[in-house]
């Protein structure tokens, strides 16, 4: 029915949908909530699954950020329509050490290390000229050498639950639930 390690598993899934072209196959909705209870989703790119769970990056200081140091829990659902397949996790939240931000911060693009300078995510600005120019000055002040800003970094969502969804005909779709028991998992097949 399932795989033992649901990390595995979401990994190949991953790696199949890269491979068969879906674009942005890392691209996930993250649902957080302030401390009320006020859902807010937008979309984050998945930068990495291991044993601990699913890896993002953002600024800390943007609505995301706030609602999860406010309230650390939150949702990620990753959704391929060309192969029918989705996957969901659901658990508490915790900041990456400062030395996993670096490095990922490191391996983006440039222009990618600018932007997260130039733009205060989720702020009021009057115009895109504001991105423009700061992105300018900030090209010419750092150079090639564009450090990590102190508000931006990544965050580690740690399952308690996982969720495999596989489209079927007749929409009886296949769903294999993962929930975290102690170390290990339960798996569970769901009624669609």
């Amino acid at each position: 029915m399932a795989h033992d390690d649901p990390f595995a598993r979401a990994r190949d899934w991953l790696a199949e949908a890269a491979a068969a072209g879906v674009p942005e196959p890392e691209g996930a909705a993250l649902a957080t909530a302030s401390p009320d209870g006020r859902p807010s989703v937008r979309f984050v790119l998945v930068r990495g699954i291991d044993e601990r769970g699913l890896r993002f990056f953002t600024n800390y200081a943007s609505r995301k950020g706030r609602e999860l140091d406010a309230n650390p829990v939150a949702a990620l659902a990753l959704w391929w329509p060309s192969l029918q397949r989705q996957l969901r996790a659901e658990g508490p939240v915790e900041r990456l050490a400062l030395q996993e931000s670096d490095a990922y911060f490191a391996s983006r693009a440039r222009g990618s290390r600018l932007g997260a300078w130039a733009s205060r995510q989720g702020t009021v600005i009057p115009g895109r000229e504001v991105l423009d120019d700061k992105l300018a000055e900030l090209g010419e002040r750092y150079g090639e050498d564009v450090p990590r800003p102190e508000y931006w970094g990544g965050y580690l969502l740690r399952p308690q639950a996982i969720e495999f969804w596989e489209g079927r005909a007749n929409r009886l779709h296949d769903r294999i639930h993962y929930l975290r028991e102690g170390e290990g998992w339960r798996c569970e097949r769901l009624s669609p």
